[in-house]
């Protein structure tokens, strides 16, 4: 079976997935890759891939390139079209309908005003809404509320799967996972670009009401960005700097360190965060995870109550926040059926497989017999 992934260029929350399916498919996988990766990304840490693996084609290396990736979208058996900035490579594979996942999130993360976003709602004609009645084309979840938008406007029902992103699994002994855990204080781990729609300035108001309330703990703030002298700021104002400590930017290898030690981790992004693949590398550390409910690898990853909590607003982070530290019992249970979902379930290797799984079961006509984690059926939540 010849599979080709496309998307813009490959990256290290990609790689593993594509390692698989290079394992098990050889020469009949390729990874295509449209344009050349950003200066940008790479000041922000990304490493430049492309030339790196046998698997991937550099459409935008030379004319004779991407006519080999135009011909390559034809003939493949299966198609799983990520991020580009056109859909040309699969035109004419769309007009012959043959069998096409589209890797996808949302189309409402602003909102459902997104719709009267007029540049918004071309990319969704385009892209999806113009080939609703086509009997081939899925739809892989890059946000559990993927089926939420598209279904809303008759696109893709009963054709989503949950999907996501599938960074480096580690394998841990459990017993000595929990004894890096094992610190003074409860060590809480916040991760992230220091933008508007992150809300490190969440972070600063839980301290705030954890300090006053007598708990003992410490923060660590890992990463950079437009709001970091302003939260640094904030610290000074509030008397903070034994509380959290302000890291700065982290290799990416690093920062799995600190989530190791970590007994707590918080993500406080707002719908805008697409996936949060932070999510899975916590949860894959074992920390006990408490992210708000609206972003959109959530629902997929977190069993509320089981291996980690979603919240809904500030006191409900709040709330979960001081249970977690009060009860020692829970935490831990949490952070090992977190570290077990993402070492057992939402891994590349699974991933792979039950892509397989589904694909068969599309070609013949049979029920999805993948029931959990990445290429089970996705609907509404």
């Amino acid at each position: 079976m010849k599979i080709s992934f496309y998307s813009n260029f490959l990256t290290h929350h990609q790689l593993p997935f594509c390692l698989e399916m290079y394992k098990k498919y050889g020469n009949d996988f390729k990874f295509v890759s449209t344009e050349k990766i950003p200066e940008e990304r790479l000041n922000l840490g990304y490493k430049d891939m492309d030339n790196d693996y046998s698997f991937v084609l550099r459409a935008y290396e030379s004319d004779e390139k991407y006519k080999e990736a135009i011909d390559l979208a034809l003939d493949s058996d299966v198609v799983i079209m990520g991020s580009t900035k056109t859909d040309e490579y699969i035109t004419e594979r769309l007009k012959q309908d043959k069998l096409t996942f589209r890797y996808y999130a949302r189309i409402f993360y602003k909102g459902i005003f997104s719709i009267f976003d007029f540049k918004n709602l071309k990319i969704v004609y385009n892209k999806h809404f113009k080939y609703r009645k086509n009997k081939n084309l899925y739809l892989l979840c890059a946000s559990s509320y993927g089926p939420n938008d598209f279904n809303k406007f008759g696109m893709y029902i009963d054709k989503c799967f949950k999907w996501g992103y599938f960074p480096e699994t580690k394998i841990y002994d459990e017993k000595e996972l929990l004894a890096k855990k094992e610190n003074d204080k409860i060590n809480i781990i916040w991760v992230g670009r220091f933008l508007n729609w992150k809300h490190p300035g969440d972070v600063i108001k839980l301290a705030r009401k954890l300090k006053k309330n007598g708990y003992n703990f410490e923060i660590d703030m890992l990463g950079n960005g437009p709001l970091f002298t302003k939260i640094k700021t904030q610290i000074d104002k509030y008397n903070l700097n034994k509380e959290i400590n302000l890291v700065g930017a982290v290799d990416t290898d690093k920062v799995r360190n600190y989530m190791e030690k970590s007994n707590i981790f918080i993500c406080t992004s707002d719908k805008t965060e697409r996936w949060g693949v932070v999510l899975n590398e916590a949860l894959n550390s074992g920390c006990a995870v408490i992210a708000y409910r609206g972003i959109g690898g959530v629902p997929f990853l977190i069993n509320n109550g089981n291996n980690g909590y979603s919240y809904s607003n500030f006191k409900d982070l709040y709330n979960k926040t001081i249970e977690l530290i009060e009860n020692k019992e829970k935490r831990e249970r949490f952070s090992i059926n977190a570290y077990r979902t993402m070492a057992n379930i939402w891994t590349a290797t699974n991933a792979t497989k039950n892509l397989e799984l589904l694909i068969n079961s599309i070609i013949k006509k049979e029920e999805n017999p993948a029931k959990e984690g990445p290429g089970s059926n996705a609907y509404p939540v």
